[in-house]
């Protein structure tokens, strides 16, 4: 059994590991690779395709640290982590690289590296790594694109040393060295009036730079993303005021792009104040991480949902409950918790084996949620037991018991009905089996303000197997037969 680990313990113990990681990635130490998990996958920074295989990492690491056998140097910009589950932590890092040659491209860029640790017995690995490198040069066989840093710094130094004269402002020469990069650099004013965006936009949305300057920042982000940027402002405001907030403000927000399409960027922003420390505009960066969002959300799909039907797992339904709970003594409204167990399920596992047994369970998630709200959940609890939860009754417990009733009534028919489903036989005809299965269904409703979780679960549990006593395909009521 994993034993939770305090959030704050656990933040310090995956910065500790992160922290090491970087000293051996700048070390050039060759023990790194004893940090990844068996199931690894990763994305290289000098290149767009995903690694599925520890070993060809391992060996893209060793390539890297022959390419740049000298120690480097990593300027930490900005580190997050996330908490997806008690077993999952992403931490994603922003950092300027300096490499041991006289290289002034490279270490002006931002790079970003998302480690994803997962708890693994007793031991935190490393199953996802993705590091993104924002430069074009990378040729083929390279992690750093050393040989097109080389004739692109030449050909600056020589650029530079015959414009000098001619770049009065310190915009053109900004221009100048970063309109090659791939992350979109911009520039607004205390409005938030965009007044300098870089190509990167329109090869990464689709807008030419003269559909954006002049325009509000937010006309780039989706309805979602506006109020989201505003509240994130909101808050940032707050902590400036209280002296709380320095230096970069990250964020993640959803993009319009001139296609149609939607994507993810991360974005690095950071206010430009004048001498009396009052905000004259804004710069930063934009990235995009639409791979990255989907990533995360098929770790949290692994981290809070049942694999085979969908539903919520045990470890969202907890968290459903206690909001649920929350919102009863906020609104004084009842809500019911039902606990559920097929009847006669097993004969059918017996009978035609797991694989017909499961799709009768993905069908009886089906059927449950058909039967309750959007806004209730259906959690499958483990094995042919479900857990339904309804919240937001009345504020009346007689007018909630019946509420209750109801719903639990319907879902008992409805499970009731026989089930068709297909047997598959390799070398055979397919064929259909149909298969009877009732529920037995315990209950019980509850006020926040009086209600504790775990006694709920127990209770509605307890209620369960009065209901399967009482000879099955049946609701016990909070004691009380019906």
């Amino acid at each position: 059994m994993i034993m939770s680990t305090p959030r704050a313990d656990r933040e310090r113990l995956i910065r500790s590991l992160f922290d090491a990681y970087i000293e051996m990635y700048a070390a050039r130490d060759d023990r790194l690779t004893t940090r990844f998990s068996d199931n690894f996958s990763g994305y290289t920074g000098g290149g767009d395709f995903l690694v599925k295989d520890r070993r060809a990492w391992e060996e893209i690491t060793r390539h890297d640290f022959s390419q740049v056998p000298g120690r480097i140097r990593i300027e930490m910009l900005d580190v997050a982590l996330q908490d997806i589950s008690d077993n999952v932590v992403v931490v994603t890092a922003f950092f300027h690289i300096h490499l041991p040659i006289p290289d002034h491209v490279l270490s002006t860029e931002v790079a970003r590296l998302v480690l994803i640790f997962h708890l693994e017995g007793s031991d935190w690995k490393i199953v996802h790594s993705g590091i993104s490198i924002p430069y074009h040069l990378v040729q083929d066989g390279e992690v750093y694109p050393m040989k097109g840093l080389r004739e692109q710094n030449e050909a600056l130094e020589a650029l530079v040393e015959e414009r000098t004269q001619a770049l009065h402002d310190s915009e053109s020469l900004y221009r100048l060295l970063t309109e090659d990069t791939l992350d979109v650099l911009w520039k607004t004013d205390r409005n938030l009036c965009v007044t300098y965006i870089s190509p990167a936009d329109e090869r990464l949305r689709g807008y030419k730079a003269t559909d954006v300057v002049g325009h509000s920042a937010f006309e780039m982000f989706t309805e979602e993303g506006v109020e989201s940027v505003k509240h994130i402002i909101q808050k940032s405001q707050h902590a400036r005021q209280s002296g709380a907030l320095t230096g970069f403000l990250t964020f993640e927000v959803q993009h319009h792009c001139k296609d149609g399409r939607v994507l993810w960027g991360e974005v690095l922003s950071k206010p430009e104040l004048n001498a009396e420390g009052v905000i004259v505009g804004y710069h930063g960066i934009t990235r995009e991480i639409t791979e990255r969002k989907l990533l995360e959300n098929q770790v949290r799909q692994l981290a809070f949902f049942d694999p085979l039907t969908n539903l919520p797992n045990r470890r969202l339904l907890d968290d459903r409950l206690t909001q649920a709970l929350a919102a009863s003594t906020r609104s004084g409204c009842y809500g019911a918790l039902m606990f559920l167990d097929l009847d006669n399920f097993k004969p059918l596992n017996d009978a035609h084996g797991h694989a017909v047994g499961d799709l009768l369970l993905i069908e009886a998630a089906n059927r449950l949620t058909g039967c309750v709200r959007a806004t209730d959940t259906v959690a499958r609890f483990g094995g042919d037991e479900y857990v339904v939860l309804v919240s937001e009754l009345t504020s009346d417990q007689v007018k909630s018991e019946e509420q209750a009733h109801l719903v639990a009534e319907k879902i008992r028919n409805k499970l009731a009905e026989p089930y068709s489903l297909t047997v598959v036989r390799e070398g055979l005809a397919d064929s259909k089996a149909l298969h009877h299965c009732t529920a037995s269904i315990g209950m019980v409703v509850f006020l926040g303000t009086d209600a504790d979780q775990n006694d709920l679960l127990r209770v509605a549990d307890a209620a369960m197997y009065h209901a399967k006593d009482a000879g099955r395909n049946s609701i016990w009521f909070e004691g009380a037969s019906r």
